[in-house]
């Protein structure tokens, strides 16, 4: 009998190893993540550093020495320009953003009908909420009445003229509900016409692909203001004599064309992640074209650029900011349209302004990116134990 060659067994046992850093407390997630290693220590320290010395005059600006409530630029100047301020006050004017936060959400909507854009923004999110929660049932009752029966409903309400409602013109509308009417319209349009994009370029059919080539590139081409300017001046030539399109539809044409391109590319990238072995299976299986691609092809393939997805998005919200060019006034729009009333010229006003805008764009965009990591999370199923 031939003796076994043990000399891989190891012969002593280890020595006994300090117990994991839970990360369940603070001390725990500290040491994990900012103490980790010497470099880290190293910059966590000039983070606290920077933030010791930056903080305290940001809080001051914003908060502490800012002006709360006023009816004009009085408020927010010092006693040397005309107002009620000792000197070398500073201080952010948010009483200029309170007096016209109305106008920097609708605009120059009348102000005896500014119910009904609140009563489509309440609509809005009872029928975007159970489509974000996987869990509540009827997806596709809800889809149809978000994407469907909604829009319609909402047009009527916003712009009036049946049922007895005040006729309201697209030129009195302004503010966060134009952001939020063309960022709804952009994305609700490029998703499925930029799938249908992507299939064409991938298509066997030479004129279908070369159509859909030559759609994409040109668009992605120029950039969003030329698409704007095209909408607004070169798609009334071609209608016929007498006939018009509302300068607001043009808008929402350009960005729904625009994007479409755009959204095209991205899912064009997760159709050429999917191996060929799906589609050769689901073949095999006797799926035709459009089930294998409904069934099989698209579920993955919008599930691995979920990011890039959101990423468009995200950069659609902040580009409806360039309506302004052809006479729109967006939340950007708006805010710094007031920047020139003469009641709240002050050296403060423009600022404060732009910070408001810039933080409802972040506090949307963030939304959208935690959104986005949810569901990813969500989705992730082929590694889960």
């Amino acid at each position: 009998m031939n003796t076994q060659n043990l000399s891989y067994v190891r012969s002593d046992m280890l020595n006994a190893q300090p117990a994991p850093i839970s990360t369940r407390t603070v001390s725990g997630w500290v040491r994990t993540n900012l103490l980790a290693t010497p470099k880290d220590t190293v910059l966590t320290l000039l983070a606290v550093v920077l933030l010791i010395w930056a903080l305290p005059g940001i809080l001051d600006w914003l908060f502490f020495n800012a002006v709360w409530s006023g009816s004009d630029r009085s408020a927010c100047t010092t006693v040397a320009q005309g107002g009620i301020q000792p000197e070398g006050w500073k201080g952010a004017c948010w009483a200029f953003v309170g007096d016209r936060f109305q106008q920097f959400m609708f605009g120059r909507y009348p102000l005896d009908e500014r119910w009904r854009p609140m009563l489509v923004a309440a609509l809005f999110v009872v029928l975007l909420v159970p489509l974000l929660v996987p869990k509540l049932p009827r997806k596709g009752l809800t889809a149809l009445l978000f994407f469907v029966v909604f829009p319609v409903v909402a047009f009527f309400l916003l712009h009036g003229g049946v049922l007895g409602l005040e006729e309201v013109e697209t030129p009195l509308w302004g503010g966060l509900m134009v952001t939020l009417i063309l960022s709804f319209v952009g994305i609700a349009v490029s998703l499925p016409v930029g799938i249908l994009l992507a299939l064409g370029r991938r298509s066997k059919m030479p004129v279908i692909r070369m159509l859909c080539v030559g759609f994409i590139e040109i668009i992605r081409g120029v950039p969003l203001i030329s698409v704007l300017f095209m909408a607004n001046v070169m798609l009334p030539l071609f209608l016929p004599t007498g006939w018009t399109i509302d300068n607001f539809l043009r808008a929402l044409v350009g960005v729904a064309i625009f994007a479409s391109a755009y959204m095209a590319e991205v899912i064009r990238g997760g159709l050429q992640a999917i191996p060929k072995g799906q589609t050769e299976g689901s073949e095999s299986l006797g799926l035709s074209y459009w089930q294998t691609m409904r069934l099989v092809i698209l579920p993955q393939a919008i599930k691995l650029v979920i990011p890039g997805i959101v990423n468009t998005f995200i950069g659609l919200f902040k580009d409806t900011s360039l309506v302004s060019i052809i006479g729109m006034f967006d939340l950007l729009g708006i805010v710094r349209l007031n920047f020139t009333d003469t009641t709240w010229i002050t050296p403060v006003t423009p600022i404060t302004g732009l910070i408001f805008a810039g933080f409802i764009f972040w506090l949307f965009c963030f939304g959208m990116s935690r959104y986005s990591a949810f569901m990813e999370r969500h989705l992730d199923t082929s590694h889960k134990r």
